[in-house]
């Protein structure tokens, strides 16, 4: 039994470096589409980001919901800092409204 969990957590910790990787390589894929201009290629390395970001959350112990609440929170907490993208395009807000549009009151409560 001893034996499995050392492969689980080898295997975690392998998973963790991976995704590390695939956020940084998600970053640059990002930053050559924005230097080419190609929005299809934007949206995926924008995608593919996020999809990381959550996915390393949950290796570390981190349900979604729970980095749902924490986003939900650091846009509020922007908003009462009168962050400067608020202040000039009031993208904080209309990022609030949509996650309340998507879930209801801005964050899915089930734990995954």
């Amino acid at each position: 039994m001893e034996k499995n969990r050392e492969i689980d957590i080898a295997r975690n910790v392998k998973t963790i470096e991976w995704l590390r990787t695939e956020i940084v390589s998600h970053v640059a894929n990002l930053f050559k589409a924005m230097w080419q201009n190609r929005e299809e290629l934007i949206l995926d390395a924008l995608a593919g980001l996020i999809m990381a970001a959550y996915l390393l959350g949950k290796r570390l112990g981190i349900t979604y919901s729970k980095l749902d609440s924490k986003v939900v929170n650091k846009v509020k907490a922007s908003m009462l800092e009168d962050h400067e993208i608020e202040k000039w395009y009031g993208d904080m807000n209309s990022l609030l409204h949509f996650w309340q549009d998507r879930r209801g009151d801005g964050i899915d409560r089930r734990e995954n």
